[in-house]
């Protein structure tokens, strides 16, 4: 049986080799909350031992940037991110470098600040890292996104357990998520790969042209991009080496045409945006465009979400995971976009993700509108999964077959 500490070194590495891929020469950028700091000293460890050349650590503290979010200026806050953390960015893009973001600060961190605060730096550095997140989206620098406990993150998932064992709890959780609980993780990483590349493979042939989605409180259609491309299992950097950028994965995701969905779609679990919870919301759509929406908790900060920018108003990804998956059989509500994402089919507003297309490298920003692919500076997971999802796919001649039923694939 393997001990603790076994297993945090499995995961630190698996994150190196799997998740990230790292090539010999690269530099890494770890975004890391300070409560992280033992993994991400792990991380670092195995970075080196494989290669890396380079490791930079930007440190979270919400404790820190709440007293940002409530004390600064407006006007600082719209201008937050400063040139020399544009330039330290906008490096690792030229260089094809390498990301890590290690999500586990507390859900809820930033409640009772006015969202539009929170909002103003979001939107600042979205626009002032738009190069970066574009070559991030086409595969240009590798990244991965995984989790770590942390005090605050543990008790909101597990609220009846006192601190050290809602810890714990959340270590195994995570633990068995990403697999390291299985006795080689690496080789059972590669079995899982190869399992969603055989549902990309069967759904790029297919060459669906919409989606109709039921269940309770969603009846939606999704027209595919005509030129959508079918992604999971691990994806391709444009100098040949292969990723994962979520760890633990369980999606299969591509390209919505930007006009064409239509109809309401009721989200199934609670959504962790702005430092903040939303909660049993309903989005409606009109001719891709959101055109009503409801919260029962969290409805200013979904205003405040979807209203960053024009984008924010339309999907830029469809993303589909089996109900009866690892995450979703735990029974665990993570509150946490990354794991509970990976539990529900899933639906993302704003920027559409341009591998998920064919042939997007010959495809110019400029030309997104009149192609019908959503450009937005947000991008934002909600989870519509639920053991009662039904979803046919429609051909372009207007028959249809059944995709999913009870929630999984049919």
């Amino acid at each position: 049986m393997k001990s603790f500490e076994e297993k945090l070194d499995q995961y630190a590495e698996l994150v190196v080799k799997i998740g990230l891929n790292i090539q010999k020469g690269q530099r890494l950028l770890i975004n890391s909350p300070i409560e992280s700091a033992d993994f991400t000293r792990r991380i670092t460890k195995y970075a080196y031992e494989h290669g890396c050349k380079r490791v930079f650590v930007d440190w979270v503290d919400t404790g820190l940037n709440r007293i940002h979010y409530l004390t600064a200026s407006d006007e600082v806050l719209k201008d937050f991110i400063q040139p020399w953390e544009i330039e330290k960015f906008n490096s690792l893009g030229d260089q094809n470098d390498c990301m890590l973001y290690i999500a586990g600060t507390d859900p809820a961190a930033y409640a009772n600040i006015p969202p539009e605060r929170i909002m103003y730096v979001q939107k600042n550095g979205a626009d002032k890292l738009k190069s970066l997140a574009e070559k991030r989206l086409r595969g240009e620098v590798p990244w991965a996104i995984i989790g770590v406990p942390t005090e605050a993150w543990a008790a909101s998932v597990f609220p009846d357990l006192n601190k050290e064992e809602a810890v714990a709890a959340l270590w195994e959780a995570i633990f068995k998520t990403v697999r390291v609980d299985q006795p080689d993780p690496i080789a059972a990483w590669e079995e899982h790969s190869a399992t969603l590349t055989k549902k990309v493979d069967y759904l790029n042939e297919q060459k669906f042209k919409t989606l109709h989605y039921k269940s309770k409180g969603t009846n939606l259609s999704i027209d595919l991009h005509p030129d959508h491309k079918w992604v999971g299992g691990g994806h391709p950097s444009t100098f040949g080496t292969m990723y994962i950028p979520n760890l633990p994965t369980e999606e299969v995701f591509t390209t919505p045409h930007k006009f064409g969905v239509n109809g309401t779609v009721a989200s199934k679990k609670p959504l962790s945006a702005l430092g903040n919870l939303i909660d049993n919301f309903t989005i409606t759509f009109k001719e891709g465009k959101v055109v009503d929406f409801t919260a029962e908790k969290g409805y200013e900060t979904l205003k405040q979400l979807i209203n960053m920018d024009e984008g924010m108003l339309y999907l830029g990804e469809v993303a589909l995971v089996p109900h009866d998956s690892p995450i979703s059989n735990s029974g665990i509500i993570f509150n946490n976009t990354l794991f509970d994402e990976n539990a529900s089919c899933h639906l993302a507003i704003g920027n559409a993700i341009s591998m998920a297309l064919h042939n997007a490298k010959d495809i110019s920003t400029e030309e997104y509108e009149e192609k019908g692919i959503n450009q937005s500076s947000g991008h934002t997971d909600f989870m519509i999964g639920s053991a009662d999802l039904e979803i046919d796919a429609e051909y372009h001649d207007g028959k249809k077959v059944p995709l999913f039923r009870n929630g999984n694939w049919a």
